[in-house]
């Protein structure tokens, strides 16, 4: 008997600095070619405050903190609108940039980052993130 397929845990970090948030243009994996949020998956046993932490640092250059949860989205990345097959529970946390410069940390998975303002963002957008403003979510 085949295990079941389960949705995956990920984490989005809405970073805010001077009143902008973070956003990158994925590549190399699912996504290629939108912007997104910082964020990974959630790793077995991790908090999702460290989650985010981790995944900012790895991918940004960034420290962040005071990590607050946010909202979630239910994302289901189908191959008829060119995703992945794929399905996510996103978890999307704010956070308080602290330190550091915005730089690729991984360029086979970013090919930038930028600041934006809220409600400026480029298109294409990833999943999530779409999903997030759908829900006319803002952050507080």
């Amino acid at each position: 008997m085949t295990k079941p397929v389960r949705p995956a845990v990920g984490v989005a970090v809405i970073v805010i600095k001077e009143g902008k948030v973070l956003l990158g243009r994925r590549k190399g994996a699912h996504g290629t070619g939108t912007w997104a949020f910082p964020g990974g998956h959630l790793e077995f046993g991790e908090s999702i405050e460290a989650c985010a932490k981790r995944e900012v640092l790895e991918e940004t250059g960034l420290e962040v903190d005071n990590i607050r949860h946010q909202a979630f989205t239910n994302d289901i990345f189908t191959q008829d609108n060119n995703r992945d097959n794929k399905h996510y529970a996103t978890l999307f946390v704010r956070a308080d940039y602290t330190s550091g410069k915005a730089v690729v940390m991984e360029p086979d998975k970013c090919e930038q980052w930028a600041w934006f303002d809220w409600g400026q963002f480029p298109e294409p957008l990833f999943l999530s993130l779409e999903n997030l403003l759908k829900q006319g979510f803002r952050p507080d």
